[in-house]
């Protein structure tokens, strides 16, 4: 298991981290699931834009750079929406509504840790 941090705040922003690392995965995301768990998230590497076609629920979306530098938050990203930022490399799904439980902003650093 693995988890992404808010390396101010030393919060856990998702406890259970998926990584899409390979094509397949990276282009499946979270298509076909009927959610996320509350402490569930993925991270998809290489990317900078998303799309929720077919998504059976809202996303909390957090754009990073290649140094993990949050570029751009989305909150509530409903079904059948886009959502891109420019400079990101990475992008991180989460269940809508996270975001304000550990609050993320433009310019924080995010850190992937073993659990």
């Amino acid at each position: 298991m693995t988890k992404l941090i808010h390396e101010r705040s030393g919060r856990a922003v998702v406890e259970d981290l998926e990584i899409a690392r390979r094509m397949f995965s990276r282009m499946r995301g979270l298509l076909g699931r009927a959610s996320l768990p509350p402490n569930g998230g993925m991270l998809i590497e290489r990317c900078a834009s998303i799309h929720t076609f077919f998504m059976r629920f809202p996303l909390d979306v957090v754009f990073l750079d290649a140094d993990f530098t949050v570029r751009k938050v989305v909150r509530g990203l409903r079904p059948w929406r886009l959502a891109a930022a420019l400079g990101a490399s990475h992008v991180v799904e989460l269940p809508a509504g996270r975001l304000a439980e550990v609050p993320v902003a433009a310019g924080d650093k995010l850190v992937v840790m073993p659990a």
